[in-house]
């Protein structure tokens, strides 16, 4: 009897997953590429109704770095010449006119910081978040993925690093939480985006089971594959953030080197990142 009922909530879980993309699939939403100076970036169609909000995900074109870290690379962690990376965030900086680039030391948690000033948190975090205008949150990321969050009634705004350890310790719940104390956030306000990351077709996870919960094994679109997207998009909708207020990039990232850095394509690699602003207007 209890096997049985395991079974049956497995299923319904599998159901839920299939609805939900069913779902999306109908009001899928575009993503927006830009260029500039020879900066090329994407942007989320769910958030071109806010004026006030700036963001983008940045790919790999327009920046100083070589080799395998041609040319856009914005990560300081990953091997690439100093000054190269120093150019390539200046040339962002002033291409999209950001005052001031924020971010943090990633560790692949669950913890989320409030930035309030132009210092970098203190401490190693995977999320950020402000209600300061002209603040430039930046995320880095190659296969995992970058989200924003933004609440357009309190003008309030996060960034998060999300990678399998940080679904599995549901980063993102924390990240509502968060909002929601610090600026009295409501989670049917935040709209999320997520950026294009690891596909499922080589989301593989051979020791999934000891490294993901029994609650991801039904994501399995084949043996030992998963669907990272369908993760964060189920998490996400049971924190309340209605299915209209989200949209995932679905981009494999490692399936298109032409735009995109990939840990799993490649270990010695450059890194995206994604970034958003508060703006006056």
């Amino acid at each position: 009897m209890l096997h049985n009922q395991k079974v049956l909530k497995v299923e319904e879980k599998r159901a839920h997953s299939k609805a939900s993309f069913a779902i999306s699939s109908k009001k899928r939403r575009n993503m927006l590429r830009k260029e500039k100076d020879g900066i090329q970036w994407l942007e989320f169609e769910l958030l071109a109704e806010f004026p006030r909000l700036k963001h983008g995900v940045l790919l790999r074109h327009g920046g100083h770095s070589t080799g395998a870290y041609a040319s856009l690379n914005l990560n300081y962690g990953v091997g690439d010449e100093r000054s190269h990376v120093e150019a390539n965030l200046h040339k962002v900086s002033q291409v999209l006119n950001i005052p001031k680039l924020i971010w943090s030391n990633q560790a692949h948690g669950a913890r989320v910081e409030h930035v309030a000033t132009t210092e970098r948190p203190k401490v190693p975090c995977d999320g950020m978040t402000t209600g300061e205008k002209d603040l430039g949150l930046l995320i880095h990321h190659a296969d995992c993925q970058a989200a924003i969050f933004y609440d357009p009634v309190q003008h309030a705004l996060g960034t998060v690093h999300c990678g399998w350890r940080g679904n599995v310790q549901n980063i993102y719940a924390q990240t509502v939480r968060s909002m929601q104390a610090k600026f009295g956030s409501d989670p049917k306000d935040l709209h999320v985006v997520i950026s294009p990351s690891l596909g499922p077709e080589n989301g593989e996870f051979i020791h999934y089971r000891i490294e993901l919960p029994e609650s991801f094994w039904s994501f399995q679109v084949k043996p030992t594959y998963f669907d990272l997207w369908a993760i964060s998009e189920w998490q996400l909708q049971e924190c309340g953030i209605l299915p209209h207020h989200l949209q995932i990039a679905r981009i494999n990232t490692y399936a298109h080197p032409e735009d995109y850095f990939s840990y799993r394509r490649c270990k010695i690699r450059g890194g995206n990142a994604t970034y958003a602003m508060l703006i006056n207007q």
